[in-house]
This record gives C-alpha cells, sequence and structure tokens, in this order.
C-alpha cells in the first residue's frame, strides 16, 4: 500500500488522530496554519503543502517530510509510545520494538546518538550520562517543530512552530531551547503548580486543564525525605540499626544508609538486609558482609537467621525500616519488618518505619484473606493477598492486632495520596527485586505468584518475568484460548514459547501464554492468578502439581473450589464478605 494510506489506515485511525495527514490525503485544508510564501509574480502561499522540496517532488509522502497534525494528535501518539506501545487500551507497538527505536544505532564513535528516527541525546537532564541507556528521545524539524518523549519523568513535549513562514529566515532553535529549560527545572520532581507559574508563556487555561488531567507531577516526600528536611531531629541523641536495601534512597537518590551515617547527633551502629541483599540482586541466601562505603556491618535476615538475633543489637537504641515493599502479602520484606519489630520489643528498642508508597494502588484490596494456621515467612499476618495499605500501616496493625507492643514511630509521606500508582508518585522506579523489573510486572505479580509453588515457570530467567508462564507439558494455544474465552478484565493472552536460563526448568523450552496487561484499573490481579491455575489444570490436570499452590493462595476454601473445578469468578464472590471484614481493622490504621 502507499505510505500514506497505510499510516492513516494502522496508525492515524486506531488512534483517532483525525487531524493527522499527507498532502494527498481528502482532507479539508483550510484551516491549516501557512507553510511558506513562495515569491514570484503573485505570491503563492503553501497551505497544506509540504516545504521540503523532495518531499514536494514526491508529491507530499515522505518518511522525512510532509506530515501534516496538531498537537492533541500528537499527544495520542506520545501517550502510546510513553505506554509501551499501548493506548486507549489497543496495543500498537510491541514493546521490544519500541525498545529497539530508542536503543543506539549509530555507527560507533558517531554523536548525537541516533535510534530508527530518533534523536538519543537528552536536554531534559544534565546528568543523562550517567542514567540507564533507554532515556529520553525525540525529533526536530526543519521547519521549526520538535517531538521530545521523557519515560523517565514521563513527560512529552511537542513544539509545532514555523520559522519558515513567510520568509524563510526565522529561528526556532532558541524558543524550543527556552521551553526544555522550562521544563527541566534543574532536573528533579516537579510539581504542576511550578510548571503553571514558571513563566507566562505556559499559564492558560488549556495547558493547566491538559497537566492536570494527563500528568501526576505530584512533590511527594517519602519518609526518609520528611526525615532529612527535618535534619533528622527525630533521632536525635540516638544510636539506630537501619533495616535497608537498594530501594532505601531520597529523592535525590542519596542511600538512607549514608543520610544517616553523616546526620548529625545520630549514630549509625549496624545494617541489616532482607531478601536479596542489600544490592537487591540475590536469588539464594544471604551472607552478612560489611557496607564498603561505611564500614559498618551488613546482618543478613534472610540467612542462617530471618530476626535480628544474638549480639546484632548491642548498643542499639532504635532499629529504622526503610525498604519499598510491592503492597502483596506473601512479599517477605514485611515479614522481616514484623520479625524485627518483635525482637525490638523484647529488647525495648524503639521501632521506626520510614514510609514508603504502596506501588500497586493503596485503595485496591483483592484476593482471599489468609488462613491463619498458614503463617510462615510468606504469610505473616492474615491478609488478602492484595492489601491495600502502606508498610507504615501495615507495621501498626501487625504492632496492635498481633500485640508486639513495639514503641513505633511511623514517618509519613508528605502529599501522597491513596489512589496513587506507582508511576503517579513522581518518584523514580527502582526494582523492589530481581524479577519485578517493571511497575507492570509488579501489578501482575499478585496473580501471577502464586502458580510459583507448583511445577510452572512464572518467567523467572527471561526478559519478562511474571509476564509469562509455562511449562515444557502445556499446550500453549490451547491454554490461550481458554483464557481468552474466559473474558478477565484488563489483560489479554497469546501463546508464547520461552527458555529461562535459571529456575525450575532453566535451559528447557517452556509453552505457555504471554499476559498483555491492558487496562490495570479494571484488573483484578489475584483473579487472574486463579483463572491461570484453573485453566492450567483443566487442561493438564495430570501434570499440574496443584497442590503445591495452597501455601501461596493461603486460603483452604479457594484452594478446594480449585480441585473441584469451581468457577473462580464464583469463587471471588467468596472473598467479598472476608474482604469487608479485613476493611473495618484496616480502617484503624490508615494514615492518608
Amino acid at each position: 500500500k502507499p505510505f500514506h494510506i497505510y499510516s492513516r489506515e494502522n496508525i492515524f485511525e486506531p488512534l483517532s488522530m483525525n487531524k493527522t495527514f499527507f498532502e494527498l490525503d481528502n482532507i479539508d485544508k483550510k484551516n491549516i496554519a501557512p507553510t511558506l510564501v513562495i515569491k514570484g509574480k503573485s505570491n503563492k502561499i503553501l497551505c497544506g503543502e509540504v516545504h521540503d522540496p523532495t518531499a514536494r517532488r514526491m508529491g507530499g509522502v515522505a518518511g522525512h517530510a510532509g506530515l501534516f497534525s496538531t498537537s492533541e494528535d500528537l499527544s495520542k501518539f506520545a501517550m502510546m509510545l510513553l505506554s509501551e506501545g499501548v493506548y486507549n487500551k489497543k496495543r500498537f507497538l510491541k514493546k521490544s520494538t519500541i525498545d529497539i527505536m530508542i536503543s543506539p544505532q549509530s555507527p560507533e564513535g558517531k554523536v548525537p546518538f541516533r535510534g530508527l528516527g530518533w534523536a538519543l541525546d537528552a536536554p531534559f537532564a544534565s546528568n543523562r550520562k550517567n542514567l540507564p541507556p533507554i532515556g529520553s528521545y525525540g525529533h526536530k524539524g526543519y521547519t521549526g517543530t520538535f517531538l521530545w518523549i521523557d519515560p523517565f519523568s514521563d513527560l512529552f513535549v511537542i513544539i509545532l512552530t514555523n520559522r519558515v513562514h513567510p520568509d524563510g529566515k526565522g529561528d526556532a532553535e532558541p524558543l524550543r531551547k527556552k521551553i526544555i529549560e522550562l521544563i527541566s527545572c534543574n532536573n528533579r520532581s516537579i510539581t504542576t503548580e511550578e510548571i503553571l507559574t514558571k513563566k507566562p508563556i505556559l499559564k492558560n487555561p488549556e495547558f493547566q486543564e491538559l497537566i492536570n488531567s494527563t500528568y501526576s507531577f505530584q512533590n511527594i516526600h517519602t519518609g526518609i525525605d520528611v526525615l532529612r528536611d527535618n535534619n533528622f531531629k527525630d533521632l536525635s541523641g540516638l544510636r539506630v540499626g537501619l533495616i535497608t536495601n537498594h530501594t532505601g534512597k531520597d529523592s535525590n537518590g542519596t542511600r538512607t544508609i549514608d543520610l544517616l551515617f553523616g546526620a548529625p547527633d545520630v549514630k549509625l551502629k549496624a545494617i541489616f538486609s532482607p531478601e536479596h541483599g542489600l544490592s537487591g540482586v540475590s536469588e539464594s541466601k544471604v551472607n552478612s558482609s560489611v557496607d564498603s562505603k561505611t564500614g559498618l556491618p551488613v546482618y543478613s535476615l534472610y540467612g542462617d537467621s530471618l530476626k535480628p538475633d544474638g549480639n546484632m543489637l548491642d548498643g542499639i537504641d532504635a532499629l529504622i525500616f526503610d525498604i519499598q515493599d510491592t503492597g502483596v502479602r506473601f512479599y517477605t520484606y514485611i515479614t522481616t519488618m514484623a520479625y524485627a519489630m518483635e525482637e525490638a520489643s523484647k529488647r525495648g528498642i524503639d521501632f521506626y518505619v520510614l514510609d514508603r508508597p504502596n506501588p500497586i494502588n493503596a485503595n485496591i484490596i483483592q484476593g482471599p484473606l489468609m488462613d491463619k494456621d498458614l503463617k510462615s515467612f510468606t504469610g505473616y499476618f492474615p491478609l488478602p493477598v492484595r492489601h491495600g495499605m502502606t508498610i507504615g500501616e501495615l507495621a501498626e496493625m501487625f504492632n496492635e492486632e498481633n500485640d508486639i507492643g513495639v514503641k513505633l514511630h511511623v514517618i509519613k509521606m508528605k502529599n501522597y495520596n491513596r489512589s496513587y500508582w506507582f508511576d503517579d508518585t513522581g518518584i523514580k522506579w527502582i526494582p523492589p527485586s530481581p524479577n519485578l523489573k517493571t511497575l507492570n510486572e509488579t501489578i501482575l505479580y499478585p496473580g501471577v505468584a502464586l502458580l510459583e509453588g507448583a511445577n510452572i515457570s512464572v518467567g523467572r530467567g527471561t526478559e519478562t518475568p511474571f509476564e509469562v508462564i509455562g511449562a515444557p507439558w502445556i499446550k500453549e494455544k490451547k491454554l490461550a484460548s481458554l483464557l481468552m474465552k474466559r473474558k478477565i478484565k484488563g489483560v489479554k493472552f497469546k501463546p508464547v514459547t520461552f527458555k529461562p536460563d535459571k529456575d525450575i526448568y532453566k535451559n528447557k523450552f517452556c509453552h505457555g501464554v504471554k499476559i498483555l496487561l491492558e487496562d490495570r484499573n479494571s484488573l483484578d490481579s489475584v483473579l487472574l492468578g486463579i483463572e491461570l491455575i484453573s485453566a492450567t489444570y483443566n487442561l493438564h490436570g495430570d501434570k499440574f502439581q496443584i497442590d503445591k499452590t495452597l501455601q501461596i493462595i493461603g486460603s483452604r476454601e479457594t484452594f478446594k473450589h480449585l480441585k473441584t473445578k469451581v468457577d473462580p469468578k464464583l469463587s471471588a464472590l467468596r472473598w467479598k464478605d472476608d474482604i469487608e471484614n479485613f476493611k473495618k481493622i484496616r480502617a484503624k490504621y490508615l494514615l492518608y
């Protein structure tokens, strides 16, 4: 097909880019801004005709020039790219395609770096060279146009100017640079108010409405930020131990360890690390060690002992907990916190929790409550799978409901709202553990991880853990078809074959399904997991070790329904009463 027809049918129309076209499209051009005045006996004003002479000789349709659009239409295209290829619940590009587009494709030694059509130098951040390789990317047009997309800040910038009208002598570069300067705001998190009041050029009702409806530039301060801003006065005169890992950083990226080590009138005596260790990369037992920067001992709470014991707490007045949780009952960081609270209570040591966001939204509660007799390191308290609480709120609940009795202090966040997903907070995403690389994987985790105790790969050892499930014996097409027929809200499925390089089926081909997250707000992630177990059991009951899922599901009633092949949606209805009862307990401990 001709390029302009293909583009219209596959990009513009599906994205509802109704005012985007090439010259050959049959579009009313009377409202188009002039391109250029061609001087002669009678000056001809080009309107809806491309400026570039080569593109004009090609009939106005070319890969490098000739496209007309509006800021509204281009916003849809930019948001699709920011959402990793998805817009309005429809996928246009694979994430892997976008990754290739915005990875350096230039010959070695050539600068600036270019991807496939995109410039990869990064005007938003003065330290972009120190950040991961896939950063902001964009494209400038000869006539003065500009599109720039920054996944780190969840920002895009569209500038539609025309330096060649009327006489071809204009210069758009100063304006483009000024706008980028306004947006960059010294490479830190910015608020809507700051953007709107920085300069009059951006202060208008339409821009304000767009900002408020599209973005969440929230100036959120986590517990460590609040403690830092108060000059650590809450800890004045104390000898402290810090339970933390690689996620324990303030909004400037400084480790909580280093902040406390240098804090006035505070003595940091020891560091304690949870599962995955201080660096967050270990996938087995972790040995105690020494922090190379401070020289302090790092005691492992995921090795020979799961709690501070022996002389680990000698000479310590207070324990401080600063770790990013995932919002899921069986994530072990919350058990580590609870065990440490119990030990602190026994020794009369104060316990401080530096609160952080629930990354998968603190309003959503899903899944069955855990049976009390199934308590374990992956299930400390009878919570639903998805509990809808922050780590500080959980600490308050554990302390009271389990009669721990520790002297607890929660350093609350500032400007936090329960409805925020992690990408609404403006905080830089740090994978909380090796196999939760992205927020999408973390959203799927409460459900997909329910299969993990059985003989099923959940994608560990692949590029997309918790986005795929499989085993050598699964019939992938039948499984994908069955799951699609069940019409599970928020996700779709496609058959897939993958070969993990570690875990249960290391270096073996696994057949299964790829889970495509389309709408996180309508997804019941726990029901998704139950549906995955149910469909696999229905197809492969003789090979699927379903009994090994009981511990992590945590509910004998739900497990019984799976074994007797009750419709998972009926099981989910039974959770509602338990969730309502849990909400009554939870309400006493909500801080936001």
